[in-house]
């Protein structure tokens, strides 16, 4: 028998999830979404049988369900993981986790209560360049991991104006908490370290400036609101005495879209890293996979060549989830490690409002 699941939101990663559950042999039964329109368009565009306009009839009247995605806005991660979990499904979450580390516990506690898989779409984990750097890492050959540099940025990203992309209330703020994989990234090759403390700055100059807007993202809102950062830079100190800095971005002047992490072990140096066309294209991107060390009084830097992968681990992430809840994977993430990296968010938002370091 197939897993079963049902997702929740009709918007555009809906592909990506999609293509990943078949590709794991599961079968998606309904789409549900509160725009019940969207949810039937979507449903005919990837010939799923159900569209429901509310997510509690979805888990009543399919009751064959598995397990449940959700795509929706931040704001509403928590409550509808709350409600599907308390209904016995298995969750696979878009990140970030939710709002905050609270809202984080609470999904963690009750993914522990239900017995059921809660994962989250933290994709970069299963790019093949990701993938094959831990198997370097697991195997010791970087050693201990004392430092790494997590970095997205973009010259002109911000994803319209007064959506709830831009609206703290709904997103829980801008790239800080948007663009967060390489962060969870550079955490999962050091070991998830506790964190200890942060100290960051966020910058706003650019927020209103539609110059800056990204080609990708939601309309502009005349009416709506646009309250969060543009950019943050920031370290990370952790009980292990392990560093990170951060540097994540909509809006920047450098010279091109980059997303990365750069690490420093005892043994080796690594660094996985994208670069993007001028444009911003995914097909004019660059694709780094390095790994560097000393050996016999000499530099030597190892290129890894893995397959490309232009959805950037988007479909074997979810693959990863219909696995992990058949046994046949271990899951690429966990709740605990999702409440530590929010722990690390809200700090990090928390050092930028009293320009001191945070606790975590």
């Amino acid at each position: 028998m197939s897993t079963k699941i049902g997702i929740i939101g009709a918007g555009g990663m809906v592909k990506y999830h999609a293509a990943g559950f078949r590709k794991a042999g599961a079968e998606i039964v309904a789409i549900a979404d509160m725009n019940l329109a969207a949810a039937e368009k979507t449903a005919a565009r990837e010939g799923v049988a159900r569209a429901f306009g509310d997510v509690a009839q979805m888990l009543k009247q399919c009751p064959e369900l598995d397990a449940v995605s959700i795509i929706v806005p931040n704001k509403f991660h928590a409550a509808l993981a709350l409600q599907a979990l308390k209904a016995g499904r298995h969750v696979f979450c878009e990140k970030p986790p939710a709002l905050n580390a609270r809202e984080t516990r609470a999904m963690a506690a009750a993914a522990e209560k239900a017995k059921r898989v809660l994962m989250f779409d933290f994709n970069n984990r299963a790019r093949p360049e990701s993938r094959a750097m831990m198997e370097y890492i697991s195997q010791g050959a970087a050693g201990r991991i004392n430092s790494a540099q997590a970095k997205w940025v973009r010259r002109t990203g911000i994803p319209g104006f007064g959506g709830w992309f831009t609206n703290k209330a709904l997103s829980g703020g801008g790239p800080v908490i948007d663009l967060l994989h390489m962060l969870d990234l550079a955490l999962w090759f050091m070991g998830y370290p506790e964190p200890e403390w942060a100290l960051a700055q966020t910058f706003s100059d650019f927020i209103t400036d539609k110059s800056f807007k990204g080609p990708w993202g939601i309309p502009d809102s005349a009416k709506g609101v646009t309250d969060v950062e543009n950019a943050c830079h920031g370290f990370v100190r952790f009980k292990t005495g392990q560093v990170v800095t951060l540097q994540m971005s909509w809006a920047e002047l450098i010279a091109r879209e980059e997303v990365s992490v750069a690490f420093q072990g005892v043994k080796a140096g690594g660094l996985v890293r994208r670069l993007f066309g001028q444009d911003g294209i995914d097909e004019t991107a660059t694709d780094t996979c390095e790994l560097y060390a000393q050996e016999n009084g000499l530099p030597v830097n190892r290129s890894i060549i893995v397959p490309p992968d232009e959805t950037m681990g988007r479909v074997n992430a979810a693959a990863n989830f219909v696995a992990a809840i058949e046994g046949r994977e271990k899951p690429l993430n966990t709740p605990d490690q999702a409440v530590n990296l929010m722990r690390i968010i809200d700090a990090v938002y928390a050092s930028a409002r009293t320009g001191r370091p945070a606790r975590c």
